[in-house]
């Protein structure tokens, strides 16, 4: 359930010309509030634009107001009950919200999610996301309120039938989640000749890293940067060898790559590389590397609780 907020406020259609290209930008830079003022403007004088109030429940779902999701997808669902994207909106919201709440008002929650998943699923058969959605739903519940690895693999098949590679990374999900690493890993891998996709490689790294074969992960993580030659990687790979201190000299030389190629679109910050650069001088005894390194990652944010912490442990080599 909780990586729906990543496939959730997709917009699935598009608003009205007038305003649509003002707020699909916002939407790119993620200026959200704005964009909710906007629709709520634009909304007020024409009630009737369901596109608007689709993209409105997306700004609240972007900003984690979940009630306020809720209200406008349970809208879209009244207006237009065959729709199968407002009702795995709706479920979807509903869904977070009881991933916010505590447990009891949680289980209220269930059965609406439950109704609002399957309903998008009937009515499009090909509906992947809704079909996820219940995976992850099946096997995170408990038994005792209708959690069911058979019914998670029934719509992991239905899956398979759309979509191969979501087929063998949703039994991977199961699996793993199952504490069956072998068949996770099987199908994890299974995904990765089919599909071939990073998000591939990295649900398997990461079975890798959570059953503690660091090894194994870096090897993976090798091939996806040969595959893809993205930067990203290459702080994967440190921060492995960092972690589990071993094969020190390779994250030296990929933490030194990931920085010398470094854009913000690698996504972790710089001062993360100069940490695990710490770490790998601290595994190799050098502790005047070390502190260089922690103190450039400290330069660069002085409040990195991390890397204060670290930088203790190496002045008492």
């Amino acid at each position: 359930m909780r990586k729906l907020i990543l496939i959730l406020f997709i917009p699935f259609i598009t608003i009205g010309q007038d305003i649509g290209n003002d707020v699909e930008q916002l939407f790119q830079n993620k200026q959200f509030v704005k964009a909710e003022n906007i629709l709520i403007n634009y909304i007020n004088n024409n009630p009737k634009d369901i596109y608007a109030i689709e993209m409105l429940g997306d700004t609240y779902g972007h900003q984690k107001k979940w009630d306020e999701a809720i209200s406008q997808y349970k809208l879209l669902v009244e207006k237009n009950n065959a729709n199968a994207n407002y009702h795995f909106k709706y479920g979807g919201s509903l869904g977070m919200k009881a991933l916010s709440v505590n447990k009891f008002k949680a289980l209220t929650l269930i059965g609406d999610i439950k109704r609002e998943f399957h309903t998008a699923a009937n009515l499009d058969p090909k509906h992947i996301e809704a079909r996820w959605a219940l995976v992850e739903l099946y096997m995170q519940l408990p038994g005792i309120i209708g959690g069911s690895k058979k019914k998670s693999l029934k719509f992991a098949e239905e899956l398979f039938a759309l979509s191969p590679v979501d087929g063998y990374l949703a039994k991977g999900y199961i699996y793993e989640y199952d504490n069956k690493p072998l068949l996770a890993e099987k199908n994890y891998i299974k995904a990765i000749e089919v599909g071939g996709s990073l998000t591939c490689f990295e649900k398997l790294t990461n079975l890798y890293e959570n059953e503690n074969q660091p090894q194994k992960a870096i090897q993976n993580i090798e091939k996806a940067r040969d595959k893809f030659q993205r930067n990203a990687l290459h702080y994967q790979i440190g921060k492995i060898c960092a972690d589990y201190n071993l094969q020190l000299d390779k994250g030296v030389k990929c933490l030194t790559t990931y920085i010398e190629n470094y854009t913000v679109k690698d996504g972790v910050p710089l001062q993360w590389a100069y940490y695990r650069l710490a770490q790998i001088f601290k595994h190799k005894n050098d502790k005047e590397n070390a502190l260089k390194w922690i103190d450039k990652a400290l330069a660069f944010q002085s409040d990195f609780d991390s890397a204060l912490e670290f930088k203790s442990q190496i002045l008492k080599m």
